[in-house]
């Protein structure tokens, strides 16, 4: 199964629904089923824009290293001055990616919460993930 590593807290933003598209700085070709990985790195909550995001998941519990839904990641849109203005018009879904000309937005579908999350360390890109009960 493919993975992505996210920083908390747009993992869980993810996970809770509050975010659809996940910004990024490369493309990526891959299209389909995509584990959600909450990575282990801790960034400080007392920015305003973190403190935002978080406002929009109170009382949610962090999953630091783990794999906390999978999704559909059904397109990966280039970024142009079009898109940007139209993201713009959802400004939840703004505030919660990082949008410039130039950079990427990975659209993801059907999200589904994991029932039991997997721990796991994660990893830089999109990586493979076996659960060594099924190999």
């Amino acid at each position: 199964m493919k993975v992505i590593s996210i920083i908390e807290p747009w993992a869980t933003l993810i996970k809770e629904g509050k975010k659809c598209i996940e910004t990024r700085s490369w493309k990526t070709n891959y299209r389909g089923e995509i584990y959600i990985h909450a990575s282990v790195k801790k960034i400080s909550k007392s920015s305003p824009e973190i403190q935002n995001l978080l406002k929009l998941i109170p009382n949610v519990t962090m999953n630091y290293g783990y794999i906390i839904c999978k999704a559909n990641l059904v397109d990966c849109k280039y970024m142009d001055e079009e898109f940007i203005e139209n993201i713009k018009k959802n400004l939840q879904e703004y505030i919660c990616g990082v949008y410039g000309i130039g950079r990427y937005a990975w659209i993801l579908k059907d999200i589904a919460v994991l029932e039991n999350p997997i721990s796991v360390k994660g990893y830089l890109g999109i990586w493979n993930y076996y659960n060594q009960e099924e190999v």
